[in-house]
């Protein structure tokens, strides 16, 4: 995952409100069913906030039931990265963003087939590029 240097931080705490910089850089998560993702039904494409690199189509998310934004699998194969995270004492894996190393939320393995994983996002973080092709 990308090192931000101080500089990087100062200019990002100028651009993002504080809401997506709590999530992105100090790994926050935003309340359940509180982002307007988690009920998105248009074809398109869900980008980085931070940096715009594509994450996830439109036709990998699925009403999950948790309240957030979920996918069965991220676009682009490695524009995804995970690390393992004690915060709740039991380990969780969380996802961050390949490219800025923004902190997306957590994967677990209870989502739908075809892959069983269930990409549990902060819709704060998401950008979404609605659209016929998905980038």
């Amino acid at each position: 995952m990308p090192k931000l240097s101080e500089t990087e931080i100062a200019a990002l705490k100028a651009r993002l409100d504080p809401h997506t910089y709590a999530i992105a850089f100090e790994e926050g998560t935003e309340r359940a069913f509180t982002h307007p993702f988690n009920t998105e039904k248009r074809a398109g494409a869900y980008h980085c906030k931070v940096c715009d690199i594509p994450l996830f189509a439109s036709s990998a998310k699925y009403d999950s039931g948790s309240g957030w934004p979920s996918f069965w699998e991220p676009l682009g194969g490695d524009n995804v990265e995970t690390k393992t995270d004690y915060k709740l004492r039991l380990p969780r894996t969380e996802i961050h963003c390949a490219n800025c190393g923004a902190h997306l939320g957590h994967v677990f393995a209870d989502g739908p087939q075809p892959t069983g994983q269930r990409y549990c996002t902060n819709g704060g973080v998401l950008d979404f590029k609605p659209g016929d092709g998905e980038t």
